[in-house]
This record gives structure tokens, sequence and C-alpha cells, in this order.
């Protein structure tokens, strides 16, 4: 295998060898590889199979042993927010409305600046990736300078520079707020093969219905993705009655020409068995973000149901103020028990079902399907290592139930991203951490020093929560 794939390559030896690994392909068949090996060419995997025995490994310019270790399509984190790393924790076990209205949205309209969104992007990329997160799709304001420091981490991303109806950081003036995301886009198609550009509109109740489909078809016109929230609470599948034809969000986007499958819609929690069938016909994915819909008393989104109807689903962090951490692993776990316990039904959400979803069905739902995803020939060499000298994942019986159950951002060893190590035993190589953190505390310090106890102006708010 090792031979011919060097022949029909032209190659001499692989530029990385992963070898002595679990390997979890979370390919088609689901093939787990015990004493696997991946080789990679570039930034593409070009070998994938069992070592024999009686052989030697290949010859690499770099090998990397994996010790038993489980090797895992690099994770994909379906929804965030980037920039609000510089929000965790500052206003915790609030209703909604008040964390939003008394304490994030005064933090943004007088916080977020291009200083800050730098620095709050690298924290966030730094914290992804060693965690093992090779991919992200981000939606805020002053998306160039969200992009800017993205590029500098060599994480993988979809970048939706946002559109809202209201004065926000980098659009004071709202009738520019598409004009702004769509010079976005162009700027950033080609500058980087990692980075791919978006239109990102925060939700139904803070865009007009023009605004939408003016949103939309600019996404359209640019062959980008559109992300939208929708339905993460009760009250917005209620408000605006009038707007809404027969009572139904969904219907209403669906006539505004927003559902395909080139829009990532956000939560989903309150679709009911009609919006679901209405969604899976448009293609449409959804990021699916357990822990920041459980913490701020959202609800439980109807999982299951999105999966059996053949949604593409993936799993998302969603921003560090409303989570307050962006752990994949942790979020595999949670999601998979939530939905058992809310369904009465241990057999729901096994495990293999809930790694593809913050893997290859992730990568599919933000457009990124065709790229990673899964270990596969000819695949982006996005991987991660789980290291099998961690407590937690000690014994292994079946990786991808280990991976899922007992995983967390502390077993990741290694983070590869398009062939490149970001993470080598849980150092991150290219960016210094501790200086990206005091660049943080810093900034901590002064929003601290902000009362954000009163109610402000409609005007006034912030642009992505």
């Amino acid at each position: 295998m090792v031979a011919s794939d060097s022949i029909r390559l032209g190659l001499t030896m692989y530029d990385l060898l992963i070898h002595n690994a679990w390997v979890v392909t979370v390919n088609a068949r689901c093939d787990v590889i015990p004493d696997g090996m991946i080789g990679i060419h570039g930034d593409v995997i070009t070998l994938i199979g069992p070592k024999d025995p009686d052989d030697a490994l290949p010859a690499a310019r770099e090998t990397i042993d994996a010790g038993e270790g489980i090797v895992l399509p690099g994770l994909v984190n379906a929804h965030t927010h980037l920039p609000m790393t510089v929000f965790r924790g500052l206003a915790d076990d609030l209703p909604l409305q008040a964390w939003l209205t008394d304490h994030i949205f005064p933090a943004e309209a007088v916080h977020i600046t291009p200083h800050t969104v730098h620095w709050g992007t690298l924290l966030g990329c730094a914290e992804m990736l060693l965690a093992g997160i090779t991919t992200c799709c981000d939606g805020y304001f002053l998306e160039d300078a969200v992009a800017r420091a993205v590029a500098m981490t060599g994480i993988r991303a979809v970048l939706g520079h946002g559109v809202i109806d209201f004065p926000a950081p980098g659009v004071p003036d709202p009738a520019e707020n598409i004009r702004t995301a769509a010079t976005f886009v162009r700027q950033w198609k080609e500058q980087s093969p990692l980075i791919t550009p978006s239109i990102f509109c925060h939700s139904p109740y803070t865009c007009s219905d023009k605004t939408l489909s003016r949103a939309k078809a600019a996404a359209v016109d640019e062959g980008v993705l559109f992300q939208i929230h929708v339905a993460e609470t009760r009250e917005e599948i209620t408000a605006d009655g009038d707007r809404t034809p027969n009572g139904s969000l969904t219907a209403r986007l669906a006539q505004l020409g927003l559902l395909d499958a080139d829009t990532l819609m956000v939560h989903g929690v309150w679709l009911d068995p009609t919006d679901i069938e209405r969604v899976a016909q448009s293609a449409c994915g959804i990021a699916h973000c357990p822990e920041s819909n459980m913490k701020l008393a959202a609800g439980i989104a109807p999982v299951p149901a999105f999966l059996q109807a053949g949604i593409p689903v993936g799993i998302g962090t969603d921003g560090c103020a409303s989570n307050n951490n962006q752990d994949l692993l942790q979020e595999m776990d949670m999601a998979a028990k939530l939905h058992k316990v809310a369904g009465g039904d241990p057999t729901a959400m096994p495990a293999p079902q809930v790694l593809a979803m913050a893997t290859r069905d992730g990568a599919r739902a933000i457009g990124l399907g065709d790229h990673t995803g899964t270990i596969e020939r000819g695949k982006q060499a996005d991987l991660v290592i789980l290291d099998s000298t961690h407590p937690a994942m000690c014994p292994i019986y079946n990786p991808v139930s280990q991976a899922v159950y007992a995983g967390s951002g502390d077993v990741v060893r290694d983070t590869i991203v398009a062939g490149r190590v970001r993470v080598r035993n849980r150092t991150l190589v290219d960016n210094q951490i501790h200086d990206i953190m005091t660049h943080v505390r810093a900034i901590g310090r002064a929003i601290g020093k902000l009362k954000t106890h009163q109610p402000i102006a409609d005007t006034e708010k912030g642009p992505c929560s």
C-alpha cells in the first residue's frame, strides 16, 4: 500500500507520518484502524491504513508516534463568536434578557474595537487549537480584524461578517451593513486558503425582512455561506406575528428566500415538526449549541428529529460569554447525554453519531464537507491526537466512545491543520499564549470597570449576542 501510494504520487517520502494510533476515520463506513498510520504530503492525506508489523515505517520528513492514542479528524466548531472571549464570565447566572441588555450589550457598545477583537480572536483560536478544534464557523462584527487574527493562528475558519439593523462596531450606519459585509467577502475570498468568508445576519428579530432578503441575495451573489440565529428562544417564535405567515418562523424565512443548502441556521431550539420538514426539504444545515442553550435556559433543540429528517447538524460552542469555553469534546459529551435524558432513551444520540456531528457533519453544515471532517485520502490533513497517557484515556476499549464520553480539551496532545502541526505536546507551536493572555487580561480589567447594571436604548445595543 505504501509503495503503490508513493509510486502513484511520485513521492520518495511523506512530509508527515503519524503511526501507532487508533485511527478513527469518521468515513461513511465509520472505519476504525487499530495500530494505524496516516501519511501526509503537503496539506493532504495520502495514506491511511494499518501498519504491517513485519514492515518498517515508510520514509517521512517528520514522524509522530501517537503512543497508542486516538487520532480523530480535526474537530469542527460549527458556531462561535470568537472576539467574545473577552467577555468570558462577565455576567453569569442571569435571565437571558437581563444578561443581554444590562451587561453584554453595554459592554459591546463600549469595548468592541479592532484592538479587543484582535486579542479576543487570538485567544479564542488558541483555546480551540489546544482543544483539538481545527475548523470554526464564526460570526461577528469588525470581521476583517477577526480574519487578520485568525490568519496568524493557522486555524481553518468560515468567517461571517455581521449584518444587523442598528449601529454596530465598524458599521455606524445600518444602511451600510450589507455593503460592508459584501466588501469583506470580496476582500477575503482569495487571501488565505484556510479562510472562507461568509455573511452573518444576526437573527430575524434584529433584522427587517428587507435586510434578511438583501443579505441572503448578497451571499448568493458572492457564492458564500449565509448564517443566521433562528428559533433560539420561545419568545422569538411568538414575536412579530404580523410578519410571520401562519405563525411559522421558517415559513417566513422560506418566503424571504433564505432557506437553501448554503444557509446555516444556528440553534433551532423551538422548531416544530412542520418547521423541521421544511428545513430538511431546503437542505439547510443546523448548528446545535447545547451548553449555551442550557446555560441561558433557552431549551433543548429537537436534534434527534433533525437527524431523522436528514438535516446536516454540526455542534457549536457559541461564544464564550454564554458557554463559557470552547471545548468541543466536552460539548459532545453534553450533547449525547442531554438528548438521552430529554427523551428518556439511553440509546439516543450514540457516540458515533455525536462524533460525526462534531466532525464530518459539522464540516458539511458549514460548507466545507469536501475539504475536511473525515480522515480519507485526498482530504485536508486536519487531525487531532488524544493522549493515551492521560488517566481519562485509560483503558481504551472503544476509541469512539472514549473520545465522546471521556474526552475533553485536557486530553488533546497534538493538533494538525492542513498538514502543519499547530499544537505539539499540549503547547502552541506558532503563538505565544502567555502574551495573548496578558493582553486579554488587560482588556478584562478595563471591561470590569464598566458599570453594566442599567438598561440601554435599543440604538446602543451591541452586535452579536
